[in-house]
């Protein structure tokens, strides 16, 4: 009798562990738009490059940094998988320096920062 009731219990837990899935039943939040990873990138891309062009054009530093933040944020979409995410988060490290750089009008360095991450950006595409 003792046997049957692990026996029982084994297979109610077997079942219930199959047949309820968090990653089967996961959705997206209602009016969040989601990219696929190589979107996601190429909007990073275009948005550093804005970035870019606004400080070449004389972009106050509050201004750039407005313009290189909206770059940080949109990298957050980037969604693939572990190689990619540390490769996005060391490249997100130099827009974040570009920010900071850009907050004390040293628009120069913001500017060869951003180019680094632009170019790291472009590389995720291939670690996909």
């Amino acid at each position: 009798m003792k046997s049957l009731k692990k026996i029982l219990l084994s297979l109610v837990i077997a079942a219930s562990a199959g047949t309820f899935s968090a990653a089967a039943l996961a959705e997206n939040d209602p009016g969040r738009v989601t990219y696929k990873p190589e979107d996601a990138i190429d909007m990073v891309v275009g948005k550093i490059q804005v970035a870019i062009d606004g400080i070449e054009k004389g972009a106050a530093g509050e201004e750039a940094a407005a313009l290189i933040k909206a770059a940080s944020d949109l990298s957050k979409e980037i969604n693939a998988n572990d190689k990619v995410d540390n490769a996005r988060a060391k490249a997100n490290r130099k827009l974040k320096s570009a920010i900071t750089h850009a907050k004390e009008s040293a628009l120069q360095e913001a500017a060869t920062e951003l180019k680094g991450a632009k170019e790291d950006f472009a590389k995720l595409k291939s670690l996909i």
